[in-house]
């Protein structure tokens, strides 16, 4: 059977494929639904349509999955900010589960490794310890709303469409945040409608006011608030500054992060601090973190003690071995397992990153890191010592492949691999496949409501 594009078909969804979608097949041919869950029966639109594969969107669920359930988020059809609040808690949880078998199985060739159950997140909403909202000239409207007078769609504030660089969902809150969170939102984007500074046009590239960036401590409830501008321009933003100062005793950093360039980035060349001491402070564990404007920490923070200490139980240190921190950040995972190990050396491309790291290590006693700064796949040529366990939490992209090859140049006997992305997990495993073999992989929820998951990974050398 000819599928073309625009054709309307019926499908029953079969399954969750990575990437969130649903698998049907039409005649032997595999087909792709967005916002789909198993056990739907759909009628969808062709928008795509390749060799071996089309892609539909649904025009009408005709019979709904039992496990599909009322979203309760009124923009989750249409920003990207959570595209599963529609399935179960309890089935996305398996669904995840079943993701990362299925890459480790196709892509990693590790058909018989260990994939555990998903740990479940404490939260299902409110989890989110840092958002980033763009501001936008052109703000989009939800279905039906088009006509109504009020909002200023000439200065909207919001999250992406998923697929558009330029389409901002304009909205009053997010349930990913806490509501304090959205009380900041809110007084932001009124006072810049009010301020007479435009926003910055995603297409035209000119105006004054890119992004705002919240950071919330889930252990202190301290917030710390970055206003992302186009320039330095000091009456508008430390007017702004003393309105937060003054309506949000919460609020204990404001920081104004400058981006000249076009790249549509949520992190400043430079930065000024307008309130505070520029950093603030969380806990995981009984560890205490400093943690800068643009420093990565994990945005789940009960989670992120969850996955630390899996990585802990993982890595079974005897207190002897010398532990290699690849792509280490603020030191997170370093601190965690220094008191386990004799030596920490960990990596990293942020020189800022690593100044929060030093400073978290005297913070917390810790006198036993040692922090290197620059390109991890340059970097490591340079190391001479061989390291008993070598942790890597790369980005979603994975590990170069020089990475690759210089840890295959180490043979480390244990290797803990942190992957917020299943795919290149597994990729990078079946590149390592000669030297190691992966015993078992940890599934940990720190992004409830979309098709997300961090996995740590064993691998054991052969």
């Amino acid at each position: 059977m000819d599928i073309r594009r625009g054709d309307t078909i019926e499908l029953g969804i079969e399954k969750v494929v990575f990437g969130g979608r649903g698998l049907a097949h039409l005649k032997g041919m595999a087909v792709f639904v967005d916002k789909a869950v198993p056990g739907d029966r759909v009628r969808a639109r062709v928008i795509r349509v390749k060799r071996n594969y089309a892609e539909a969107r649904i025009l009408e669920v005709i019979e709904a999955s039992p496990h599909r359930i009322s979203a309760a988020c009124p923009y989750s059809n249409y920003c990207g900010g959570c595209n599963w609040q529609f399935i179960n808690y309890e089935k996305q949880l398996e669904y995840k589960q079943a993701s990362v078998q299925d890459l480790l199985s196709h892509i990693g060739k590790a058909p018989h490794c260990q994939v555990h159950s998903a740990l479940p997140s404490s939260q299902i909403f409110g989890y989110r310890n840092k958002m980033e909202f763009s501001f936008s000239d052109r703000g989009c409207s939800l279905p039906g709303e088009e006509d109504k007078a009020s909002g200023n769609k000439n200065c909207a504030l919001g999250l992406h469409i998923p697929g558009t660089f330029d389409k901002i969902v304009d909205i009053e809150g997010c349930l990913l945040q806490k509501e304090k969170g959205n009380e900041i939102l809110r007084g932001v984007k009124r006072y810049v409608e009010d301020s007479g500074v435009p926003v910055y046009g995603l297409e035209s590239h000119r105006g004054f006011w890119r992004y705002l960036v919240l950071r919330h401590s889930y252990c202190f409830d301290e917030w710390m608030v970055n206003i992302v501008t186009s320039d330095e321009r000091d009456p508008p933003v430390h007017a702004l500054a003393s309105m937060l100062r003054d309506r949000f005793k919460e609020i204990t950093c404001i920081v104004n992060g400058i981006n000249t360039r076009k790249g549509g980035t949520a992190v400043g060349e430079w930065e000024r601090t307008l309130a505070g001491d520029g950093n603030i402070r969380d806990k995981i564990g009984g560890f205490t973190f400093e943690i800068s404007a643009d420093s990565f920490f994990q945005t789940n923070t009960p989670m992120a003690e969850r996955l630390y200490k899996s990585v802990k139980d993982l890595a079974s240190l005897r207190g002897e071995e010398t532990v290699l921190d690849l792509y280490c950040g603020i030191g997170t995972v370093s601190i965690f397992l220094a008191p386990d190990a004799s030596r920490v050396i960990g990596m990293d491309i942020s020189n800022s990153a690593l100044a929060d790291a030093n400073r978290n290590c005297l913070l917390n006693g810790v006198d036993n890191c040692k922090f290197l700064c620059g390109d991890v796949k340059t970097l490591l040529p340079q190391v001479t010592i061989k390291p008993e366990v070598l942790v890597t939490d790369p980005p979603r992209a994975g590990m170069h492949r020089r990475v690759v090859d210089q840890i295959l140049r180490f043979l480390p006997e244990r290797i803990i691999y942190i992957s917020c992305n299943p795919a290149t997990l597994a990729r990078d495993i079946a590149l390592l496949k000669e030297r190691y073999r992966v015993e078992e992989v940890q599934p940990i929820d720190l992004f409830p409501n979309t098709y997300h998951v961090e996995s740590v990974a064993r691998l054991e050398s052969v």
